[in-house]
């Protein structure tokens, strides 16, 4: 009679250890997406944030309209604007003429290049009023 055979044969460990090595590369291959994609989102609250402070620094725009651009932490960053025109315009002297904003956030490589873009409207900024006079 043949002792009981005990433990395992060498071709069962290697097919357990070629399934774990594929259990573990697909998990590695996960959390480095799954890093990567945290670090996408961030990038892009950060533009977004960048966005919304230069609209919150400028909430009117000059007569002759807004052409700005400029780099911060790097972000590149344009804002253009356009009159806009509304059934209102004119109406009154206390109705001021709005202009469409748009405001375009470039960020990434040359691979793999970003962009957001925000649109929003914005009154045109009154002039002073002439001096020694008072409004």
């Amino acid at each position: 009679m043949k002792p009981a055979q005990q433990g395992f044969t060498l071709l069962e460990l290697l097919v357990a250890f070629a399934i774990m090595a594929l259990s573990l590369g697909m998990l590695y291959r996960a959390s480095g997406q799954d890093a990567r994609n945290v670090a996408d989102l961030e990038r892009y609250q950060k533009a977004v944030l960048l966005a919304e402070s230069l609209l919150a620094l400028n909430d009117s725009v000059p007569p002759q309209g807004w052409n700005q651009s400029g780099e911060s932490g790097g972000y590149v960053w344009q804002a253009n604007s356009t009159p806009y025109a509304t059934p209102a315009q004119g109406q009154g002297p206390d109705i001021p003429p709005l202009h469409e904003v748009h405001l375009s956030v470039h960020w990434g490589d040359a691979d793999q290049p970003r962009q957001i873009d925000l649109y929003t409207l914005r009154p045109e900024r009154k002039p002073p009023p002439p001096e020694g006079r008072q409004p």
